[in-house]
C-alpha cells in the first residue's frame, strides 16, 4: 500500500521547529558553533563570551589590534556567518 501524500522527513522536522518556535534558537546555536569554522582556528582562539540579542552577535575579543581588523571586514563577516547557517540569523556583530 503506498500513499500518495508523502513528505520527506527533513521538511516536516523544519514545518515542526518552525511551529513551535524553535527554528530561531537552533539557528543561533548554529551560527555560533560555526564562528570557530568561518574565521579560522587562529582567530577563534583570541573570541570569549559569544552570544546573540536582537539579531546582533556580541563577541569578546582579548585582542585590540584583531577587534580593529574585524571591525573593518564586519558586513563581510555578517554575510559569510549567515550564508553559512543558511538562514538571516544577525544583521551586525558588536565586538568588545
Amino acid at each position: 500500500m503506498k500513499r500518495s501524500n508523502a513528505e520527506p522527513i527533513g521538511k516536516l522536522i523544519r514545518a515542526y521547529l518552525r511551529q513551535e518556535s524553535l527554528e530561531s534558537p537552533l539557528n543561533e546555536h548554529r551560527l555560533i558553533n560555526a564562528w570557530a569554522e568561518v574565521l579560522g582556528p587562529v582567530i577563534a582562539s583570541y573570541t570569549r563570551d559569544l552570544f546573540i540579542k536582537n539579531q546582533v552577535l556580541y563577541v569578546h575579543l582579548t585582542s585590540a589590534a584583531l577587534r580593529q581588523e574585524l571591525m573593518m571586514g564586519r558586513e563581510l563577516l555578517v554575510r559569510n556567518l549567515n550564508t553559512h547557517v543558511g538562514a538571516q540569523v544577525i544583521t551586525n556583530i558588536v565586538f568588545r
